[in-house]
This record gives structure tokens, C-alpha cells and sequence, in this order.
């Protein structure tokens, strides 16, 4: 290592942020290894292509005028802290709103539960009607069929209990309960639907959840512009 020339340690640590080899990690890496790579990596040039391939400012006047009294390493420090804090903030906002899509998923899915047991009592009532009904109408049938005269005497008692016309009310029965079971069977597949939101959310929430041992990386229209840029600087070395 003694043999090379700080030139070609400085040429090699160029194209290693050049072609995206290293980073502001790798740097600071570096810098940890020995005294002269030390004060090599912490040399102005290399935070400077660093900071402006990272951190592509649209810098304003005291940002610009700061740039100019500043080391680059520095800089890059300041803008990577900020840069940072603007992805901690965004990050929980996005943990707030999917929060509140849960909870809203799960209010949802408790008012569809308790709208199928609703409906399921509701339909549970008209069919024991409907089977009343039905005997109420079979006694009328048997009214007119020769029997004994207890038994005619009873049938005759449970027809005189029905006050409206037996055959019109089985068939608003009959009419009410296929709605009740269409209505359930739309109920049941929007509760289905809403429990697969509500997994969704609740697995993106688990993989937003911060953990203290996540790597921090830069994200965003910034990266992108700074993998560009690297790419023509490859093209051009080339």
C-alpha cells in the first residue's frame, strides 16, 4: 500500500465514485483504516462529487453562499441530515395514514359483522313465519276434507288467527326471504372484500413499522438523478 503514490489512491477512490463502487459510507469506511487514507478520503473532490451526484441543489442564495465558505464534507453532512429527517417525516405520515385505513377497515368490518347478524336474525324470524304460514294454510286446506270434529275444531281455530288472506302472506314471506338471502350474500361478500383491505393494510403497516437495525438509504428523485449522472460519467470514461 506504501508503494502506490497518493495520485493513484486518489485516481482509484475517483472511479470507485465514478461508477457508483463507492459511497459516502465507503468513505467513511475508508477513512477509518489508516492515517493516510484518512486524510485522503476526507479530501474536498471527492464529498464534492459526492454531494453533487447525492444532492443535486436547487440550492437557494444562503445555501449557495454556504457552499462557498463550507467543506464539501460538510455539506454533504448538513444536506444528508436534512434529507434524513425530510424521509423520517414522510415515513410517519405514511405509518399515520395507514393506521387510519386500518381502523377504518376494521370499523367497516364490524358494522358489515353486525349487519349480517342483523339480517341473519331477520331472515332466521321470517322463515319460522313463513312455516307458521304454511300450516296456517294446510289447516284451511283440511277445513274442506272430512275429520273428526276436535280436530276440524282446532284447524278452524288456527285459520281464524291468520287476519289476512293466508296465500298473500306466504307470498311476501316467500318475496322477503329471497331478499333477506340476497342481502346476505351481498353483506357476506363485502365482508369478505373488507377483510382483504384490511390484511393489505395491515401488512403494509407491518413492513413500514420502523426498526432500529433498517438501513438507511436515499430514495427518491434525487437517487435517480445521481444513478444518471453516474451512468454518464461511465459512458464518458469509457
Amino acid at each position: 500500500m506504501s508503494v502506490l503514490p497518493d495520485e493513484i489512491w486518489r485516481r482509484i477512490l475517483e472511479l470507485g465514485i465514478e461508477n457508483s463502487k463507492l459511497d459516502y459510507k465507503d468513505l467513511c469506511c475508508i477513512s477509518i483504516s489508516c492515517r493516510r487514507l484518512n486524510r485522503l478520503s476526507s479530501e474536498d473532490a471527492f464529498w464534492s462529487t459526492l454531494l453533487s451526484l447525492d444532492f443535486p441543489q436547487r440550492t437557494d442564495g444562503a445555501s449557495r453562499s454556504m457552499s462557498l465558505y463550507s467543506p464539501s464534507k460538510n455539506l454533504y453532512m448538513m444536506r444528508f441530515e436534512k434529507d434524513k429527517a425530510r424521509k423520517l417525516a414522510a415515513h410517519q405520515r405514511a405509518l399515520l395514514r395507514l393506521e387510519s385505513q386500518v381502523a377504518v377497515h376494521a370499523k367497516s368490518l364490524k358494522d358489515i359483522r353486525l349487519r349480517l347478524m342483523e339480517e341473519s336474525e331477520r331472515m332466521k324470524t321470517v322463515a319460522q313465519e313463513l312455516s307458521n304460514s304454511e300450516k296456517i294454510r294446510q289447516a284451511s286446506v283440511a277445513l274442506n276434507v272430512w275429520q273428526p270434529e276436535i280436530i276440524r275444531g282446532r284447524q278452524k281455530q288456527i285459520v281464524e288467527q291468520c287476519g289476512v288472506p293466508i296465500n298473500s302472506r306466504i307470498a311476501a314471506l316467500e318475496m322477503e326471504l329471497r331478499l333477506c338471502k340476497q342481502q346476505i350474500s351481498a353483506l357476506d361478500k363485502a365482508y369478505k372484500g373488507q377483510q382483504r383491505r384490511l390484511d393489505v393494510s395491515k401488512e403494509e403497516l407491518s413492513s413500514l413499522k420502523y426498526h432500529p437495525l433498517r438501513d438507511y438509504k436515499l430514495t427518491g428523485p434525487g437517487r435517480d438523478e445521481c444513478n444518471m449522472k453516474r451512468k454518464k460519467l461511465n459512458g464518458c470514461s469509457k
